[in-house]
């Protein structure tokens, strides 16, 4: 059956045919490891996630790289600013490398619990630095690139056209600095290949151009080229890596190679919070701990993220995220409820609901038309093992680890509660004993909000976790 999916670059689904057909080449855009991820990165990981399980189940094989950015993302997506990775190292007193490690293995731990596939090949920037320099030794030669006093950069007006992805004028490209940051460069609009470095700068490799350290946009460049070659299949990330980051490895490819270096082009809208922008200065950024707290699974949070195409933005609230809690309980008691049924569901059934499942998630990656699918076969009146053997089946698209639903409902009536959790209670039985009955109310209402139901019973206080 044919796979659809929409192509950034050309502004229109279209059918998906691998270069090669021994195996999908796929590069997606990694995570900038100097903090925690949150809930609205990891929704861009589910949908990389997602295609590669749409593809596997299609019967390719894959070849799937994901960089991990550790070093030369700057604070901002044009030249400016600190190194995130050195700004995150002086604020926690570590040096960068340690940062990096730290917060990789929590991202990996993360991506564990959410059952996110683990691409292939993981490619830190740091281990690439050759690799980086070769590619930028080959845009000089190639006459796409030039020297100032503080670093080497792109001459975007060497190439055909800039940008190609995100149809802007130049003019209203944010590719590179400000006009009066840098007024050695040639365009206000080429952007850093090559950074030299200041004497202060901890991350810095010899190059000929001195101590100094790569661009941001550099490294998905030469990693994907390495391990992909001059042209390969798709390239993932979020919307927001279109009009800058992406925009800017096409140019450096084509620079290189004459070639744009995906050909499919493909990136998931933003998460938003209580209908607006997540932000750290509105406290709404949250990890997939704060979820836990509030008795929110990580699958949960995955299920959640079925409920809208992975090209529509995407509304969370605790309120729907809890919904999303209580509708992966109900479809593991009704998974529960079909592996024990006995009767016999014709063929010709089950091959309509497989062929109905395949034309769904081929049609780029269309997750809520599927889920719909799955629950029209969770809830059937008919109880029947194929039915539950159909939804094992179609959760190697899901990964929602529906073959363990029976440990998830017993680990749900033995929670163990978080120490706030436990601290609000302990506060809540001090306060009426203290008959004081307005702080009681308030932290009653407080652990409601955080997911946890309180009654006050004669034999005491009980505290369930919101099913």
């Amino acid at each position: 059956m044919k796979i659809w999916l929409y192509n950034t670059l050309t502004k229109k689904k279209e059918e998906f045919k691998p270069i090669d057909e021994t195996a999908v080449r796929i590069y997606s855009c990694g995570p900038t490891v100097y903090s925690y991820a949150h809930i609205g990165n990891f929704r861009a990981y589910l949908f990389m996630d997602t295609l590669r399980r749409v593809l596997k189940y299609n019967k390719y094989n894959l070849k799937h790289v994901m960089n991990i950015t550790d070093v030369g993302h700057l604070e901002s997506d044009s030249d400016e600013g600190e190194d995130k990775m050195e700004k995150a190292a002086r604020k926690e007193n570590k040096n960068p490398y340690e940062i990096a490690k730290y917060y990789t293995d929590i991202f990996f731990r993360d991506m564990e619990r959410l059952n996110i596939e683990k691409p292939e090949i993981i490619a830190k920037a740091t281990d690439h630095i050759e690799e980086m320099l070769e590619f930028v030794k080959g845009l000089i030669k190639n006459g796409y690139a030039y020297e100032t006093s503080k670093g080497i950069y792109f001459d975007i007006s060497k190439l055909d056209k800039y940008p190609v992805l995100s149809n802007r004028k130049v003019d209203e490209q944010i590719a590179g600095a400000r006009v009066d940051v840098d007024t050695e460069k040639k365009n206000p609009y080429d952007f850093a290949l090559w950074i030299k470095a200041p004497e202060n700068h901890i991350m810095k490799w010899e190059s000929p151009w001195g101590l100094s350290y790569p661009g941001w946009h550099i490294e998905c460049s030469a990693m994907g080229r390495k391990y992909l070659g001059d042209e390969f299949d798709i390239h993932t990330g979020g919307i927001d890596h279109i009009p800058t980051h992406h925009e800017n490895e096409i140019a450096q490819s084509k620079g290189l190679t004459g070639k744009v270096p995906a050909r499919f082009w493909m990136h998931v809208e933003f998460l938003q919070v209580d209908g607006g922008k997540m932000s750290k200065s509105l406290g709404n950024i949250y990890t997939l701990d704060q979820l836990q707290e509030r008795g929110i699974e990580p699958l949960a949070y995955k299920l959640f993220c079925y409920t809208a195409h992975y090209r529509t933005k995407l509304n969370f609230t605790f309120d729907t995220a809890l919904s999303s809690q209580k509708a992966l309980m109900r479809l593991r008691e009704a998974f529960i409820k079909q592996t024990q049924g006995t009767e016999k569901i014709e063929n010709d059934k089950i091959k309509e609901y497989e062929n109905k499942f395949l034309e769904t998630i081929n049609d780029d990656l269309n997750m809520p038309f599927a889920m719909g699918i799955v629950w029209e076969i969770a809830r059937n009146e008919q109880k029947s093992k194929q039915y539950a053997d159909l939804l094992l089946k179609f959760d190697n698209v899901l990964g929602l680890d529906l073959k363990n639903s029976q440990k998830y409902l017993d680990d749900s009536k033995n929670i163990s509660l978080p120490e706030e959790i436990q601290s609000l209670i302990e506060k809540r039985k001090q306060a009426r004993e203290e008959k004081n009955w307005s702080l009681s109310d308030e932290i009653r209402d407080l652990l409601n909000e955080k997911g946890y139901i309180v009654k006050d019973t004669k034999e005491g206080m009980t505290v369930e976790r919101k099913e």
